[in-house]
């Protein structure tokens, strides 16, 4: 027997909730049913303290992965919700995806993709409103490919303006990256400290960043080039 099938969330109400600092999750991709989180403990990634560790950069530079922005979000919603070893069910349901396209349409959440040649190995989403960008979740089907799409992100979000990287939950992963953990309260104060609008869209940073990497063939300089500490 299927679960009724539920309205998509509103575009409104997704960004009152994000405002408001909190977001939706469900127990399984085929649940209906949605509840809503407010961590008691914050991740997030100060945007002047992302690690970029040599091995990272030489993979930047090289442009080992063509890079792109919003050109697949559905598909990096439903790669991100694919069963994963040891993980076998999703937080990211059918309506949560059906939502957050909405929300993709209405410009409020993007996509950074990862290729090898057209084959899609790797990248993120996430919902973007004043100079905040809340990380959603990431994938990789190649080494280094979602670290490779979060430098990206932190690079044009640093270029268009922005001042918040929330990852929502702290993992090793984004922890070796330099996120760190906030209480609740505090983020709350950091989220309306970035209220406004930013100097440039995402796209405008994407644009800028392919301009002055197609003057000696590599993007993935420029972006390399952002990160001036390495470890």
């Amino acid at each position: 027997m299927h679960s009724p099938r539920l309205p998509a969330i509103p575009v409104e109400v997704l960004l009152l909730a994000y405002r408001s600092g909190i977001f939706p999750m469900s127990d399984s991709r085929d649940d209906p049913e949605i509840f809503w989180v407010e961590p008691r403990e914050r991740a997030i990634l100060p945007l002047d303290g992302f690690r970029m560790s040599r091995s990272l950069a030489k993979v930047v530079r090289k442009d080992r992965f063509r890079i792109t922005l919003d050109t697949a979000f559905g598909d990096v919603m439903r790669a991100c919700a694919a069963p994963r070893p040891g993980h076998p069910e999703s937080w990211i349901s059918e309506r949560i995806h059906e939502s957050y396209s909405h929300l993709h349409e209405a410009g409020h959440a993007h996509s950074i993709e990862c290729w090898d040649g057209e084959e899609l190995v790797g990248g993120l989403y996430g919902v973007s409103f004043d100079m905040v960008f809340c990380g959603e979740s990431m994938f990789s089907r190649r080494t280094d490919s979602s670290k490779v799409a979060l430098a990206w992100l932190v690079a044009l979000m640093k270029r268009a303006g922005y001042v918040l990287l929330d990852c929502q939950f702290m993992t090793d992963h984004l922890a070796s990256m330099g996120a760190t953990e906030l209480p609740q309260a505090k983020y709350l104060e950091l989220l309306a400290g970035a209220e406004g609008e930013t100097t440039m869209t995402l796209a405008q940073a994407m644009a800028q960043v392919l301009e002055e990497g197609s003057a000696y063939s590599s993007p993935g300089k420029v972006i390399a080039q952002s990160f001036t500490q390495t470890s």
